[in-house]
Order: structure tokens, then C-alpha cells, then sequence
């Protein structure tokens, strides 16, 4: 009798030690799905705080890029229009890193949309400048005519500068092997907006024509149009009849920048993109910070003058 009531004993410990465990195990998987459900939750946050700092920088990025297209030649001092394409220019890369931090975006917006409000405050100030000044020019009397007169600044020409034979831009080479001049279709992209007289679109490496649709978009707000082009890519074909026909005017075929998909070149018309001209002026202020620049060389006081001639540089 007592070795039952001992086994009945043993039996109701073994039992209520079963129930301890079970619960200890059903407590320990409430704890993991609750610590994943938290994660979860953290996680979520994290990624719409993220896209919320990063749609707003996309925000300022835009307002900064046109308040720096809008404020060429129109601010006293271009110190502020310097800090505001250096503050767009650290906006792009953040935008273009996806590691960029939270931290990170929150600073760059800072950064860019307090550029942008000095910039347009600058402007502000010039035109209220030039509004003054010219209600106090129209204000003073003119004085009498002496009878003399004062020739006035003869416009740029707008007769085309090129006298060679005419040439095209040039289509991606199939099976090109990437080569200067030898670029395949993978590597080119089309640039939106414009074709060349024989219908060719205008082809520029990848990145090229991406960055300078970006600028024509900032060059169009500027002017009302979209930008001139004469001609782009140059397969090596086109290079080595350039250069029969052109002389040492014309790179050595296999060397020009155009056969890297990297140089562009405007309409040679003086009127429009001659030195000193408002869009060549505006297109070597602002095409840095789209990557597009004028190479020493092609500068007015360089070894080869070319106003139309731009390049690449990322």
C-alpha cells in the first residue's frame, strides 16, 4: 500500500514537472515572436523614416537645381550661386549612395535648402536692384543731343563658323569591342529630346546622357528651350574621314573624346553659343555640376578655341 502511494506520488511530481516545462516552453515562444514581431515593427520604421529623409532631399534637390538655373547672371555676388551647386552636388551623391544614413539626408537637405533660400534671397535683392535703378534711370532727363552718334555693339553672327563638309553623329557600332570609336549599343544611350538632320539620334555613353539630360532639363528653365546639338558620338570611320578632310584640325582617328561617347558639340553658330554668348555663359557656369565641362584646350585662350566643344567628366 505504501509503495502505491509512493508511485501515485512520483507519477503527480513527473506530471506537474511535464506542465512546468510546457509552460516554460510556451512562454519562451511567446518571447521569440514577440522580439520578431518587434523587429518587424523597427524595421518598417526605419525604412519609412528613410524614405521620408530621402524624398525630402529629392525635394530640395529639385527647387536648389532650378533656383541655380533661374539665378545665372541675376545675383550681385556669385559666391552664394557656388554654394548652392556644391550643396546640389553633395545632394546628387547622397541620393545616389543607397547607404546614405537617415543622419546623413536629414544634414545634406539642410544643407541644400538653406543654399537654395540664400540663392533665391540674392536674386531677390538683384532684381529689386535693377528694378530701382531702372525707375531712377527713367526718372533722370536725358541730356540735349549734340548731334553726335554712338555706334552700337554689332551682334554676334549668326552664319555658322564651320566651312568643312558636313558630317554627322554617328549610331552605336554593332559588335563594336568598346574601343575609342568602336562603342556597342550596351554602352550608348540616346539622348530624348533631339535628332541630327538624317534622323540619327544623338548617342552618348550611358552616364554621359543621363547626366546632360539633367542638365538640358535646367537649361530649358533657363531659356525657354531645349539645348543645341550638332554632334556626339563619332565612330572611328567618321573620325578617320574628318581627319582626310579636315587636316590636323580633326584628333587623330582613334583619340577624339567623341569616340568615347564623352564629348558634345553645339551648333556652331556664333549668336547662340559664341563666346560671350547668355547659353554658352550659363553652360560653363553650370555644367560642372551636372559633370559637363569645357577642356582647357577649347577655351577662348586655349591651344585649339572651340565655344562648341564640351566633355564629360562625371
Amino acid at each position: 500500500m505504501r509503495a502505491e502511494a509512493v508511485q501515485d506520488q512520483e507519477q503527480a511530481v513527473e506530471a506537474a514537472q511535464e506542465r512546468v516545462d510546457g509552460t516554460v516552453a510556451a512562454a519562451s515562444a511567446d518571447a521569440e515572436h514577440r522580439e520578431a514581431a518587434d523587429t518587424a515593427v523597427v524595421g518598417a520604421a526605419a525604412d519609412s523614416t528613410r524614405g521620408s529623409a530621402r524624398d525630402a532631399l529629392v525635394t530640395a534637390a529639385e527647387q536648389a537645381r532650378a533656383t541655380l538655373a533661374a539665378s545665372e547672371g541675376a545675383v550681385a555676388d556669385d559666391t552664394v550661386r557656388q554654394t548652392l551647386a556644391a550643396a546640389l552636388a553633395e545632394a546628387d551623391a547622397a541620393l545616389a549612395a543607397d547607404t546614405a544614413s537617415v543622419a546623413t539626408l536629414r544634414r545634406v537637405t539642410s544643407t541644400t535648402a538653406a543654399a537654395q533660400t540664400a540663392t533665391a534671397d540674392a536674386q531677390a535683392q538683384w532684381t529689386q536692384a535693377q528694378e530701382q535703378a531702372a525707375a531712377a534711370a527713367a526718372r533722370t532727363p536725358r541730356p540735349a543731343s549734340t548731334g553726335g552718334t554712338t555706334a552700337a555693339a554689332a551682334p554676334p553672327s549668326c552664319e555658322t563658323t564651320y566651312t568643312g563638309p558636313p558630317f554627322y553623329t554617328s549610331p552605336a557600332t554593332e559588335g563594336g569591342d568598346g574601343s575609342n570609336g568602336k562603342l556597342p549599343p550596351s554602352a550608348l544611350a540616346a539622348i530624348s529630346w533631339d535628332v541630327d538632320p538624317r534622323g540619327t539620334p544623338y548617342y552618348l555613353r550611358t552616364d554621359a546622357a543621363a547626366a546632360l539630360e539633367r542638365l538640358n532639363t535646367a537649361f530649358r528653365a533657363r531659356f525657354g528651350h531645349d539645348l543645341g546639338l550638332d554632334l556626339t558620338y563619332r565612330d572611328f570611320a567618321t573620325q578617320v574621314a574628318m581627319r582626310e578632310a579636315l587636316g590636323t584640325v580633326a584628333a587623330t582617328p582613334g583619340t577624339s573624346s567623341h569616340g568615347t561617347g564623352l564629348a558634345l558639340d553645339v551648333p556652331e553658330l556664333p549668336c547662340e553659343y559664341g563666346w560671350g554668348t547668355p547659353q554658352r555663359d550659363w553652360l560653363v557656369a553650370n555644367g560642372p555640376s551636372y559633370g559637363w565641362v569645357v577642356p582647357s584646350w577649347a577655351r577662348q585662350n586655349g591651344s585649339n578655341p572651340e565655344y562648341w566643344h564640351f566633355e564629360y567628366r562625371g
